[in-house]
């Protein structure tokens, strides 16, 4: 079974820096490698959101409000993506999930708060 798990989550101030992982497990790298990794994020009260992608041919593309300071990133040996998340924002406060598109499987969420 496909098993996607999440940690690098956690309490960061403002301007501060976190790095997600996401190591996929049950999957070979055949399937793996030209998926699309995703994440997305959910604020309290807030519906899920998009906030970057990187298709197994390396290009990736962000949300306007994480674009400049996240960068999507994947490890085909390892089956495992990152999320570098600079800069940070009280507005980047939520859980975040990692998706593997095709595959149609995600984490089950890491916390972020970003607060003084």
């Amino acid at each position: 079974q496909v098993r996607l798990t999440e940690s690098g989550g956690g309490l960061v101030q403002p301007g501060g820096s976190l790095r997600l992982s996401c190591k996929v497990s049950g999957i070979i790298t055949s399937v793996f490698n030209p998926d699309t990794v995703a994440w997305h994020r959910q604020a309290p009260g807030s519906e899920r959101e998009l906030v970057a992608t990187l298709t197994g041919d390396r290009r990736s593309n962000y949300s306007d409000s994480v674009k400049g300071r996240f960068t999507i990133s994947r490890d085909n040996a390892r089956k495992t993506m990152y999320l570098q998340m600079d800069s940070l924002k009280p507005e980047d406060t939520g859980v975040y999930y990692c998706n593997l598109v095709q595959t149609g499987r995600w984490g089950q969420g890491t916390q972020v708060t970003v607060t003084a």
